[in-house]
């Protein structure tokens, strides 16, 4: 076990939720419904608003997540020295969860308090490699990494990743810059099962993408900021996520993404409750509050990610504004049987593997 390791019996805390009806609950920036259309009045969410009005709840939401190494930086401290971080709910990328979870800094959640969990969470999401039937993780939103493309400025079709590489995207190409992010997608360019890759397909993947960038193929490796480039056309094709792609369709319906034929990786941001956390069974119902289909749905109308609800779709396929039907009907919302037979969700990078590969692929993107 790592050293910073916590046993099951050392986790939790005194519970106050039946006598202190709060919870604190942190989350990234613009990732939950606000009251107006164009997301400037934070001080109404109707979601939470709705919960704190059906338990009487009060609920302390902050929106102080913005990197996943950063934050880890900033509780792990507390965690490793068995105390609270102040915070009873969290939410982070599945392949950091991971380190969490091996590092037994989070609580199992009583399902009991959760039924809507049980009824409605996506089967494709309900048992990552890390944390077998979600014992400890909850997906708050999920998405696709696949291929974002110009299709009126390329002039052709992108439907496998090795289109990628074809001559007339010479230099206008760009990679996600974060290990985490980019891997599984390139390994499926392979025909590797990113459910249970080994080293060498990792390795073979980057011979590949190292060739490339020597070769000046790859224009640059990049964060969120892909966005920018491909809406100016300075990229014609790129790694992206499925959310960002729906915003930027609605000032470019040229924009277009592909699940390659080859497969995509499905991933999740996921709800979790720290150890210590003081509330520990008004988070629970919480969670379950997001997994009511009509709450789910009002979510996913929002922000755009895969929606991990599948029930949700309904809701908005009955609403009367045709905004909310065309939701229902987008399959980077709720992807459709064809879509979901190509999601994979990529084993984890062990603690062992990291420092490897990290150096590998960091000196490959030049970070």
């Amino acid at each position: 076990m790592p050293a910073a390791y916590v046993e099951p019996g050392d986790r939790a805390a005194d519970d106050r939720s039946a006598r202190d009806k709060r919870l604190v609950f942190a989350n990234w920036p613009l990732y939950i419904d606000t009251a107006d259309a164009d997301g400037t009045d934070k001080s109404r969410r109707p979601t939470l608003d709705a919960f704190e009005k059906r338990t009487g709840i009060d609920v302390r939401y902050t929106e102080e997540i913005n990197d996943n190494d950063e934050f880890f930086g900033k509780i792990s401290p507390s965690l490793m020295n068995h105390q609270e971080t102040g915070r009873d709910l969290i939410v982070i990328s599945d392949w950091m969860c991971a380190r969490f979870v091996r590092l037994g800094w989070v609580q199992e959640m009583d399902r009991a308090h959760q039924p809507h969990v049980d009824k409605y969470l996506d089967p494709l999401l309900r048992s990552p490699g890390f944390d077998r039937g979600r014992a400890f993780t909850v997906p708050w939103q999920s998405g696709i990494t696949g291929i974002a493309y110009n299709k009126k400025r390329l002039g052709r079709e992108i439907r496998q990743v090795s289109d990628l590489w074809a001559d007339d995207l010479k230099g206008r190409v760009t990679l996600l810059s974060g290990l985490d992010e980019a891997f599984a997608l390139l390994m499926q360019g392979d025909g590797v099962d990113i459910t249970r890759w080994r080293d060498d397909d990792f390795h073979r993947m980057c011979d590949r993408i190292e060739k490339l960038v020597d070769g000046q193929h790859i224009r640059r490796f990049t964060g969120n900021d892909y966005i920018k480039d491909l809406a100016g056309g300075d990229v014609l094709a790129c790694q992206a996520y499925s959310g960002d792609v729906i915003q930027l369709q609605t000032d470019d319906p040229d924009i277009e993404f592909v699940v390659p034929e080859e497969g995509a990786e499905l991933w999740a941001e996921s709800l979790m409750i720290p150890n210590r956390a003081r509330h520990k069974a008004n988070a629970e119902r919480l969670v379950d509050h997001y997994y009511r289909p009509e709450v789910a749905a009002e979510l996913a109308a929002w922000v755009n990610y895969v929606c991990p609800v599948p029930a949700a779709r309904d809701i908005l396929g009955s609403a009367k504004d045709k905004d909310l039907v065309a939701l229902a009907e987008d399959p980077l919302i709720f992807p459709d049987g064809r879509m979901r037979e190509r999601l994979a969700i990529a084993r984890d990078i062990t603690s062992e593997e990291r420092t490897e590969f990290a150096k590998r692929w960091n000196s490959i993107v030049g970070l």
